[in-house]
């Protein structure tokens, strides 16, 4: 059985900061692509940061500079540093596991992120 489980969401202040984990069961975590996905209300589910399975990463423009994404395969885990939050971070975000040959695609079932003051 295959789970992503996300943890890390909360409330957090303007310019604050928070760390999100995502860790894997009951896949081949090191041919997986890694992502992070956020939805807001109204709004599609837009991707945030992707990782490799060689460490190759991909950030939406609005958040490059202020979030990073890593991965420790042993722990079978992946991990969103997000600093400098603003408002418009606000969203239920999920954690994707893709298959690096597009068999499988798998997601988390979300952790909820909001910045306000």
């Amino acid at each position: 059985q295959v789970q992503l489980v996300e943890s890390g969401g909360g409330l957090v202040q303007p310019g604050g900061s928070l760390s999100l984990s995502c860790t894997a069961s009951g896949i081949t975590f090191s041919l997986n692509t890694m992502g992070w996905y956020r939805q807001a209300p109204g709004k599609q589910r837009e991707l945030v940061a992707s990782i490799t399975s060689d460490d190759s990463t991909n950030y939406k423009d609005s958040v490059k500079g202020r979030f990073t994404i890593s991965r420790d395969n042993a722990k079978k885990t992946v991990y969103l540093q997000m600093d400098s939050l603003t408002p418009e971070d606000t969203a239920v975000y999920y954690c994707n596991a893709r298959h690096i040959w597009g068999i499988t695609n798998y997601w988390g079932q979300g952790t909820q992120v909001t910045v306000s003051s």
